[in-house]
C-alpha cells in the first residue's frame, strides 16, 4: 500500500504542476485509428500491414520504432461486428474514465500501459527468441478491469441486449486471463497490465476488504460507526463532507457520498473522489 500511494501521490503532484497534461478525447483518437486499420487491412490482400503495425521486439532492433505506437491501434478481429462491438465497448470505458478521472490521469495510464506492453514484448521475446508480437490487447484489457473495479454494479447491454452488471463480465475476464496464464506456464502477461495495478490497486484492495467485511459480519458494526460520525456532525449545515475537494451534501444534493473502509477513521468521499483519493492512515 505504501507503494501504491506513493505512486499516487506522485503522480497527482506531477499532474498539478503540469495543468495542461494530456491528450482530450484520447480514446476517439485510439477508436479512429483502429477502425482506419482495419479498414485498410481489408483492402491489404498481401497481409502484411497488420504485421508491420504489430509490437514485434525482433524489429524494433532493426530500426522498426514506429511499432511502439502504432501496435496500439491494431484490431483484436477481424470481424466487422465483432469490430464494432469491441471499439464501441472501449471507446465507453475510456470515455468515462477520462470523465471521472481527468484528462491528464487518464493519458497517463495509457501511457504507461504502453511503456509496460513495450517492457512484456521485450521480455518476452528475449525468453521465447522470437515469434512474439503484441498489440493493444492486454491494454484494453487493463482498461475494462479498472472499470470494473470503480463501477461494479454499473448495467451494461451485451450484445445491445442483455442487461449484465459489469463486475461479472469483470471475474469471467479475470477468470480467462488466469486461465491463460496457467496454460501458458507464464506470469509475464502480469507485466502487461500492471497500470492497473499501479492506478487502481487501492480501490482494489478497499473492494475486497469491503467483501470481508461483508462476509464476516462485521459490515453492522462499520454502519452503526459511520452513523456515530455522522451524528458528531449534526451541529453542522451538512451531513457528509468531502475530505478530497469540501463539498457537502447541502451544497451539492446531486452527488453521492460514501464512506471509505479503507482509510482509518471514517472519512467521507463524493463519488468523484471515494476512488481515487490517498488512503487516510492516521485517525
Amino acid at each position: 500500500m505504501k507503494i501504491l500511494n506513493g505512486f499516487n501521490r506522485g503522480l497527482y503532484r506531477f499532474l498539478n504542476k503540469h495543468p495542461r497534461f494530456g491528450i482530450p478525447r484520447l480514446m476517439l483518437y485510439l477508436i479512429i485509428g483502429n477502425a482506419l486499420v482495419f479498414l485498410f487491412s481489408q483492402m491489404d490482400r498481401s497481409g502484411m500491414l497488420v504485421w508491420y503495425l504489430c509490437l514485434i521486439p525482433g524489429r524494433l532492433l532493426k530500426g522498426e520504432i514506429w511499432r511502439l505506437v502504432t501496435f496500439v491501434f491494431v484490431p483484436n478481429t477481424s470481424r466487422i461486428i465483432g469490430l464494432v462491438l469491441e471499439l464501441y465497448f472501449y471507446y465507453l470505458i475510456g470515455s468515462t474514465l477520462e470523465q471521472a478521472w481527468g484528462t491528464g490521469k487518464f493519458t497517463a495510464y495509457y501511457l504507461f500501459g504502453m511503456a509496460l506492453n513495450i517492457v512484456f514484448a521485450v521480455i518476452a521475446g528475449l525468453i521465447r527468441g522470437g515469434g512474439i508480437y503484441v498489440t493493444g490487447s492486454y491494454l484494453n484489457l487493463s482498461m475494462f478491469f479498472v472499470y470494473a473495479t470503480l463501477w461494479p454494479e454499473n448495467r451494461i447491454l451485451l450484445f445491445f441486449f442483455i442487461p449484465i452488471k459489469v463486475k461479472w463480465l469483470g471475474w469471467f475476464e479475470a477468470a480467462l486471463f488466469i486461465l491463460s496464464m496457467i496454460t501458458g506456464r507464464t506470469l509475464l502477461p502480469l507485466v502487461a497490465i500492471a497500470n492497473y495495478f499501479l492506478f487502481c490497486g487501492g480501490s482494489l484492495l478497499a473492494s475486497l476488504k469491503l467483501l470481508k467485511i461483508r462476509s464476516s459480519g462485521s459490515a453492522v458494526r462499520f454502519r452503526r460507526n459511520v452513523r456515530r460520525a455522522e451524528k458528531a456532525q449534526s451541529d453542522r449545515p451538512y451531513t457528509r463532507k468531502c475530505a478530497v475537494c469540501g463539498r457537502t451534501d447541502a451544497d451539492h444534493p446531486e452527488l453521492e457520498f460514501r464512506y471509505c473502509s479503507q482509510c482509518v477513521g471514517y472519512h467521507c468521499f463524493c463519488e468523484d473522489h471515494i476512488h481515487s483519493h490517498v488512503h487516510f492512515t492516521e485517525p
